[in-house]
């Protein structure tokens, strides 16, 4: 049975918000003001590991984000083509 374009779409931006969140919060946590700010400099974290799961999740999220665009492709150059052409959006 083979997956609907709708549910790989889904898919596709569940992934991508898993990772995302996943960059953000390494990134906070690399953040040395923050860390200076919440008072975790004496709380010893796994920075190296961190780091690697921080870039690892960005360069994912750049291929699920030029995937999540290709999935969309059509109803970016529909809206292109209707906000170039100044047709207003249907209420």
């Amino acid at each position: 049975m083979a997956a609907s374009k709708q549910v790989i779409k889904w898919g596709v931006d569940v992934f991508m918000g898993i990772t995302l969140l996943c960059c953000a919060v390494t990134g906070i946590f690399k953040f040395t003001p923050f860390m200076r700010a919440s008072g975790l400099t004496g709380l010893v974290l796994p920075l190296a590991l961190m780091s690697d799961i921080h870039d690892w999740t960005g360069i994912i999220l750049c291929f699920l984000v030029a995937i999540h665009l290709f999935l969309n492709r059509a109803w970016i150059l529909s809206m292109t083509k209707k906000v170039l052409a100044g047709i207003p959006d249907k209420p």
